[in-house]
């Protein structure tokens, strides 16, 4: 008998509430050009795959390139059915769902993923994997990656692979070049631990806010600062408002490609060869494409009349020094020891 995940009335339902209660829901009509080429209605399996972004960015149009090379692969066994733009909610909800097994992957977003597990705040350090090169050593040095791989698998979750949407830095609404202007602004982080705490130590004004309240603060002048990538501030029209870009580059962001471990353990094992072959090859693929995406976004930013500044390399390296408390507090978290074997790694690797 075929095992299906969900029957399609369930999904609807899913589908429904998730609208209902969330205000994160982007305009599904923009998903038309994305439609599958292919009827999934007679797939054995089901994988449902979230995320909450745009499928503009290459790390997350990637989802559906998964799913047209899986079913390819598979031979139309294993449809990957893919809700970008917040279909099944925002991402407290998605991982919750996720641990259930109501849904079996997402792509979280980095600063989302320290509340999973602590190991995964790793990413989002600053200054550590501060570069696309340290991301691709991390990424493929088996003692690296294998621990962060495996971080959440008390939540019974498997983190598999992961893409990227940029370099973070400052979009403001006004120029800021030194440290002593960005004492100025009041910066919009991400609902996470590890930014809080870098805001604390970097001792600059900061709002915690939901990304979908981020528009309205920015007219209004709630805030007037951002702290993400100069792609998603271009593709999702925040350079409307914030007319300036400060290139700090202390992070990448990630989206994190987290599975239900019960799931994937209970698929047919060619089946599971297939997924996490492809998933594998297209992530490599898309933050390849990142780079390339963000210079592009650069570009027609500029090109728009936004403003772009590198901080100086003094203010830089207080920013780094400043933060040093930070990576003490969350390498007793994620572990002393393999902290320390990122950091040295990376440093040799990198020189």
């Amino acid at each position: 008998m075929a095992n299906r995940t969900f029957t399609p009335l369930f999904i609807c339902l899913i589908t429904l509430f998730a609208f209902a209660g969330s205000s994160l829901a982007g305009d599904l009509t923009t998903l038309e050009d994305w439609e599958p080429s292919f009827d999934p209605s007679d797939a054995e399996y089901t994988y449902i795959l979230s995320n909450v972004d745009h499928p503009a960015i290459a790390g997350i149009g990637v989802g559906y390139k998964i799913r047209d090379r899986v079913w390819e692969l598979s031979n139309g066994r294993l449809y990957v059915d893919f809700r970008p733009l917040a279909q099944l909610g925002g991402e407290k909800d998605v991982v919750r769902k996720l641990k259930m097994g109501a849904v079996q992957g997402m792509l979280c977003s980095s600063v989302a993923a320290a509340n999973v597990a602590p190991k995964l705040g790793i990413v989002n350090l600053p200054f550590v994997l501060d570069t696309p090169e340290k991301l691709e050593t991390f990424r493929n040095t088996p003692e690296l990656f294998e621990p962060f791989s495996n971080a959440a698998l008390r939540q019974g979750i498997k983190v598999v692979d992961f893409t990227g949407y940029g370099s973070y830095g400052w979009a403001t609404t006004t120029p800021v070049r030194s440290l002593d202007e960005a004492k100025q602004v009041n910066f919009r982080i991400a609902q996470a631990p590890v930014n809080t705490d870098i805001y604390k130590a970097w001792n600059l004004k900061f709002t915690v806010m939901p990304w979908p309240d981020v528009p309205q603060a920015l007219q209004t002048g709630v805030i007037d600062g951002l702290d993400h990538t100069p792609m998603v501030c271009s593709i999702t029209k925040k350079f409307d408002v914030a007319k300036y870009f400060t290139q700090i580059n202390y992070s990448q962001g990630l989206y994190i490609h987290m599975i239900n471990k019960r799931w994937l353990d209970q698929l047919p094992e060619d089946l599971r060869d297939i997924l996490l072959g492809v998933i594998e090859e297209e992530s490599a693929k898309a933050r390849t494409n990142t780079e390339i995406q963000q210079q592009a976004q650069i570009k027609a930013a500029q090109q728009d009349g936004v403003k772009f500044f590198d901080l100086n390399a003094k203010d830089r390296a207080q920013l780094a020094e400043m933060a040093a408390p930070v990576l003490e507090k969350w390498g007793e978290r994620i572990g002393p020891d393999y902290l320390e074997k990122v950091l040295s790694t990376l440093s040799e690797e990198n020189r």
